[in-house]
C-alpha cells in the first residue's frame, strides 16, 4: 500500500480486484467518484473500503500521529504494524496524513473537499464544527459534497456524545439480548453486528442514495449514520413477536430461534455442528428420506406443531440423538445431494479454502 499520494493522481484498482484493466478500472460503477475517508478503527474504514471495491477512489486521511488505532491492533507476535485489521479495511485506498489543527495542512484539505464527491467521518458529534469543517462550511466549498458522519447515538439526543462499541450498541437495540444461548443468556458475539451493518454498510447505502441525488440536483447533502438507530430498525422478525404477543420471543420459543427441531444446529460426535435449515415442509420431508424416518415428516411447524412445544421440543432431542450418532463430515456427505438445506457449521479456516468462496477468499487475506 502506498502512502502519500496526490490527489490528482490515477484512481488505483479497486479492493476486491488489485489486478484490474484499465478498461475494467472505468467501467466500475463509482469510476470517477473521489472519497476522503476521515475514518478510524471498523465502521468508517469498511464503509470506505466498499465505495473503493465499488471503483471509487478513496483516500484515507490520517494524522500525523499515530494515525488509525487499527495500525496497532491485534498484531500478531513480532509482528511489526500496519496490522492485518488495518491493513484488511484500507486496501485498495491511497493514504495521506494531514494535521487537520495545522494551517497548511487545513488549506490543503479543503482544496481536496472542493474536488471529491463523498466524505467519511467517525469523530464525536461537534469535532468537525470545532476544526471549522461543519458541512455548511464544506458544502460552501463542494456544493454537491455528501458528507457522511458515523457515530454510535447519532449526532442529536440524550446519548449523543456517549462513548460506545458494538456490544453496546446492539445491547441497547434489543439485539443483543436475543442472541441467547440455551440459558437464555446473552452472548458475546465475535461478529460486529453494529459496526458492520449499523455503521459500514448502512453508510455505504445512505452515499449511494445521496450521490444519485447529488448527480440529479447538484446538491449535496449531510447524513447522519446512528450505528444503534440503523440495527435498531433491523429488527424485523422479532418485532412481528412483539406486535403478535407483547414482547419478543425468547430464546427457544419461535420459528426462527430454536422454537422448531426442523430450524436448529445439532452437535455431531465428533463436537462439530450441522445446521438444519428445512423450515419448508418440503425440505423437512426431504431430510426425514435421508435420515429414513418418514415417521416424522408429519411432525412439522406448518401441519400444527406447536412452536417451542412440548411435541417439537421432543422431537429435537430425537433429531439431537442422531445427529450425535456420526461425525460432521458424515452428515456432510449424507446430504450433500440432498435438497433440504442441512449444512456443515464450518470453521472460517475451513470456509477459507471452501470452493464456494474462491473468489471471494482474496477479501479476508490481508
Amino acid at each position: 500500500m502506498t502512502e502519500s499520494l496526490d490527489l490528482s493522481q490515477a484512481r488505483q484498482s479497486s479492493a476486491s480486484s488489485p489486478g484490474a484493466s484499465a478498461s475494467e478500472a472505468a467501467d466500475a460503477p463509482l469510476a470517477g467518484i473521489t472519497v476522503l475517508d476521515l475514518t478510524r478503527l471498523l465502521p468508517g474504514p469498511l464503509a470506505g473500503l466498499r465505495l473503493a471495491e465499488l471503483g471509487a477512489r478513496v483516500i484515507k486521511i490520517e494524522d500525523k500521529g499515530a494515525g488509525d488505532y487499527a495500525r496497532e491492533m491485534m498484531l500478531g507476535e513480532s509482528e511489526a504494524p500496519p496490522s492485518a485489521f488495518w491493513r484488511l479495511l484500507n486496501r485498495g485506498k491511497s493514504v495521506e496524513r494531514l494535521d487537520l489543527k495545522h494551517d497548511t495542512d487545513r488549506a490543503t484539505f479543503r482544496d481536496w473537499v472542493s474536488r471529491a464527491d463523498v466524505l467519511l467521518e467517525g469523530f464525536r458529534p461537534g469535532v468537525m464544527a470545532r476544526l471549522g469543517f461543519d458541512y455548511e462550511t464544506l458544502a460552501r466549498l463542494r456544493p454537491s459534497l455528501v458528507m457522511a458522519s458515523i457515530t454510535g447515538y447519532g449526532q442529536r439526543g440524550p446519548m449523543a456524545q456517549a462513548a460506545g462499541h458494538d456490544i453496546n450498541y446492539i445491547g441497547y437495540a434489543g439485539v443483543l439480548d436475543q442472541l441467547g444461548d440455551a440459558a437464555d443468556a446473552p452472548i458475546v458475539p465475535n461478529f460486529q453486528i453494529g459496526d458492520l451493518y449499523g455503521g459500514g454498510q448502512a453508510t455505504v447505502q445512505a452515499v449511494l442514495a445521496a450521490l444519485v441525488a447529488a448527480q440529479r440536483t447538484g446538491r449535496g447533502r449531510w447524513l447522519d449514520i446512528s450505528m444503534t438507530h440503523e440495527v435498531f430498525r433491523a429488527n424485523l422478525v422479532p418485532a412481528v413477536a412483539l406486535h403478535r404477543q407483547g414482547h419478543a420471543s425468547r430464546a427457544g420459543t419461535d420459528l426462527l430461534n430454536g422454537g422448531v427441531p426442523c430450524y436448529q444446529v445439532y452437535r455431531t460426535q465428533d463436537a462439530r455442528h450441522m445446521a438444519v435449515g428445512a423450515l419448508e415442509l418440503k425440505f423437512w420431508q426431504t431430510l426425514c428420506d435421508v435420515l429414513g424416518r418418514s415417521d416424522w415428516k408429519s411432525r412439522h411447524w406448518s401441519l400444527g406443531q406447536a412452536i417451542g412445544g412440548e411435541d417439537a421440543r421432543e422431537l429435537q432431542r430425537e433429531l439431537a440423538a442422531v445427529f450425535a450418532s456420526a461425525s460432521q463430515a458424515d452428515w456432510a456427505a449424507r446430504f450433500a445431494d440432498a435438497d433440504c438445506c442441512v449444512t456443515p457449521v464450518l470453521r472460517l479456516e475451513e470456509a477459507m479454502t471452501h470452493p464456494l468462496f474462491a473468489q471471494v477468499r482474496e477479501s479476508l487475506l490481508p
